[in-house]
Parts: structure tokens; C-alpha cells; sequence
């Protein structure tokens, strides 16, 4: 009797997964960005999250919780539950720097998440202040060099801080690290003078430097990029310098599959809309998905790997938190 009555309370739990599968979602979806708002990644969640909704059936609303480089929102997603109604999109900030840049994480990127999609990459630009007499990387190079310490740059993720201790490190030059908890506080500080180099996200910085508030002179990634046709990769210069902040959607750890592709499905299917692309590419963004599930899981352990061994070259000590 013990036994059938275990059977039947198994078989219940079973038939009630399968309806939840089936009948999912039937609520709103909480999208959570680990970032500001008006950062690249807010902006980039907002156009996706509304074309998402339409094709589920469901409102996807987004919820900004920034803060400790990415790490609130990321704790926040990894306890949820794993009913597919609380995801997170976030950056190589969460998922590839922060494991080497503080000691005590309190997630696991790869064991605490489940993967769903890469959505594709924000470019980043390395910018100078107007008032610099500076028009491309070299000329960066020889000025931190005639006036050592007197540099400054911005970092309000993982990708300014990374890429511009690269380039430090390459080119052998000793600018100031200056943190900022918001991209368009930096941009800000930018245009004012109160920092002279900021490597920024196209989202939040594209309009200042199409304004020309800012001089931009090298792009972060190793290939040209169509909106910024006259700005050359860094790596033109300064070999070694290749990084990509790639952006994608997560839920917690044990996402049922049948959800997981559900969303995937989503994605991929919002991503084609040409409405969509059209937003994300006024945004700078290069929507640039995953085939599906299993290999986005495969890029997000290549690129903690990659980001890993850059940090540890660059000496970039980690921190406590």
C-alpha cells in the first residue's frame, strides 16, 4: 500500500509538471538586467523583452538591478525559482569577468544558470576627451608615455576595466583607474575632462560620439564595425586586444528543457523581426544569436576562459566582496 501510494503521489507531481510545461508561461516574465538604466544592456532588454511578450502571450518586463559589477542581479536570478517567470540578461560582466575579478563570488556562472540564448554584442569604443590632442591608439600611446600618471579612464563594467588594463599592460603605459557605478556617469565625466580615456558601450555612448562630444579611436573587437566605419580595431595597433561583450538571457540552474526551448524559440524568433533588429541597430547593437541552447552554454565557458587568462596576464588584481 506504501508503495502504490508513493506511485500515485509521483505520477500527480508528474502530470502536474507536464500541464505546467505545457501551459507555460500563464504570468508575467520578470526580466532581470544587472545593470542601470539607460545602460547598453537596458536599452537592448527593453526592445527584446517587448517582442518576447507578444510571441508568449505575456507581458516580459524588465528589472533593473545593478550593482557590485553585475553581482545583485545575478544572485537574484541564481535563487530563483527554476519555473521560467524570473531571467536574467546580462554580459560578459557576470558570466566571464567577475569569476577572476572577486574572490567570493557568491554564484557559480556556468552551475548556477541555465543558458537560453546569446542575443549577440555590444561593440565597445575607445574614447578620448576632445580637449587631448590624440587622434588614434598610437598617438594614445606616445602621450601616456611623455606624461606618465597624468591619464585617467573610466570603468563602469568589466569590459572598460579589462580592455584598458590591456592595453596598459601591451603598451607598457600606466593610466588611472576610475570607477564609476553607471556608463552614462562615465561618459559624462568624459565629456567634462574629469577622465580623458573611457572605453564605452555603443548603447549608452553612440550619440555622443556621433555628436562628436567624444573622440573615438579604436574599437575593442578585431573586425570592423559598420556603424563606426572609420574607427580601426585597436588590435591594428596593439595586437592581443580582441574583446567581445557578448549579451544573452539565462534562467536559474534545473530550467525545465521544454521551457528553455520554448524561450530559445522566442528569442530567436524576436530576433529576426525586422522592426527589432532595426531598434537594436540604432542602439549600435549586432544581434549575432546562438544556434541553440547547448551552444551558448558551449561560448559561455570558452569566454570565461578567454577573459580569465587577459585578466591574469593584465595583473589585474581581484578583489574581496
Amino acid at each position: 500500500m506504501r508503495l502504490l501510494k508513493k506511485l500515485v503521489i509521483f505520477g500527480s507531481c508528474l502530470a502536474t509538471f507536464g500541464t505546467t510545461a505545457q501551459t507555460y508561461p500563464n504570468n508575467t516574465i520578470t526580466l532581470i538586467v544587472p545593470f542601470a538604466a539607460g545602460s547598453g544592456t537596458d536599452a537592448v532588454a527593453r526592445v527584446v523583452a517587448t517582442k518576447m511578450g507578444n510571441l508568449l502571450g505575456q507581458s516580459v518586463i524588465v528589472d533593473n538591478k545593478p550593482g557590485a559589477s553585475a553581482q545583485i542581479g545575478a544572485q537574484a536570478v541564481a535563487s530563483a525559482k527554476p519555473d521560467g517567470y524570473t531571467l536574467l540578461m546580462t554580459t560578459n560582466t557576470s558570466h566571464s569577468a567577475n569569476p577572476w575579478l572577486f574572490q567570493n563570488l557568491k554564484y557559480d556562472p556556468i552551475k548556477d544558470f541555465t543558458p537560453i540564448a546569446r542575443v549577440g554584442e555590444l561593440p565597445f569604443v575607445l574614447c578620448v576627451n576632445n580637449d587631448l590632442p590624440i587622434k588614434n591608439v598610437q598617438e594614445l600611446i606616445d602621450y601616456a608615455k611623455a606624461n606618465p600618471d597624468k591619464l585617467s579612464y573610466g570603468t563602469p563594467n568589466s569590459t572598460s576595466l579589462v580592455t584598458t588594463e590591456t592595453i596598459n599592460y601591451l603598451a607598457k603605459i600606466g593610466m588611472t583607474q576610475i570607477p564609476y557605478k553607471s556608463s552614462p556617469q562615465a561618459m559624462t565625466d568624459l565629456i567634462g575632462n574629469q577622465i580623458q580615456v573611457y572605453v564605452a558601450d555603443t548603447g549608452s555612448g553612440m550619440a555622443m560620439i556621433k555628436a562628436g562630444k567624444v573622440r573615438a579611436i579604436g574599437l575593442t573587437g578585431n573586425r570592423p564595425y559598420a556603424l563606426l566605419p572609420n574607427v580601426p580595431p585597436i588590435a591594428k595597433t596593439l595586437p592581443g586586444v580582441d574583446l567581445v561583450s557578448w549579451n544573452g538571457v539565462f534562467g536559474p540552474a534545473n530550467l525545465p528543457k521544454s521551457i528553455v526551448d520554448k524561450l530559445n524559440a522566442a528569442m530567436l524568433e524576436s530576433l529576426k523581426d525586422a522592426e527589432v533588429q532595426a531598434k537594436l541597430s540604432q542602439l549600435g547593437f549586432v544581434v549575432w544569436p546562438s544556434k541553440n541552447p547547448q551552444d551558448f552554454a558551449q561560448y559561455v565557458g570558452e569566454q570565461m576562459a578567454y577573459w580569465g587568462k587577459l585578466i591574469q596576464q593584465s595583473g589585474i588584481k581581484s578583489e574581496l566582496n
